[in-house]
């Protein structure tokens, strides 16, 4: 999440020959938007917004060059609103609007343009939140689930894309952490 790491990253990509990029970082705090720091707000929108732009910036002409991938891991955030997620999901929409208008720049390079918005997935996302996923496996998706999504999509044939993947855990559930 630190701009100046991001920007000699992106001058690093600009001179690699890219095939594939994957946007997947992501960061989260579920609060009343009033009660975020000015530097929560930053980080968050850095990481979740502004960074995989800037490093799409580096990597485009590489990626329209080589017919490649832009996959941005985003978030089923994206596409609703939720109580205590202004600033994630004003984020997590973000990325994928820039995906969506993305996609329609480049439409004629062959640059294949995915944005995948998953459930809640187990992983170390939630270690520093107030709640965790369920430990019922149909009340979570696994970061195999997010993989198989992405080798689904790199095995689509050059002319067919998916733009948007949305995947949901068969129910819905969450697990609440008792405060430290």
């Amino acid at each position: 999440s630190d701009p100046h790491a991001t920007k000699e990253l992106c001058e690093a990509l600009k001179k690699e020959e890219l095939f594939i990029l994957i946007n997947a970082a992501g960061f989260g705090k579920f609060e009343p938007h009033e009660e975020l720091s000015t530097d929560i707000i930053e980080q968050m929108t850095h990481l979740n917004l502004t960074a995989p732009m800037l490093l799409t910036n580096a990597c485009l002409r590489s990626l329209k060059q080589n017919s490649g991938y832009l996959i941005n891991i985003n978030s089923i955030e994206a596409l609703r609103a939720s109580k205590f997620a202004a600033l994630y999901s004003a984020t997590k929409a973000g990325l994928k609007a820039f995906g969506d208008a993305l996609f329609e720049e480049t439409r004629k390079s062959s640059l294949s343009i995915t944005n995948i918005n998953p459930d809640m997935t187990e992983s170390s996302f939630y270690d520093e939140l107030r709640f965790d996923v369920s430990d019922n496996k149909n009340e979570k998706l696994l970061a195999a689930d997010i993989t198989d999504a992405v080798e689904h999509i790199l095995s689509m044939r050059k002319g067919a894309v998916v733009s948007e993947y949305t995947i949901r855990s068969l129910q819905f559930g969450i697990k609440k952490k008792t405060r430290k």
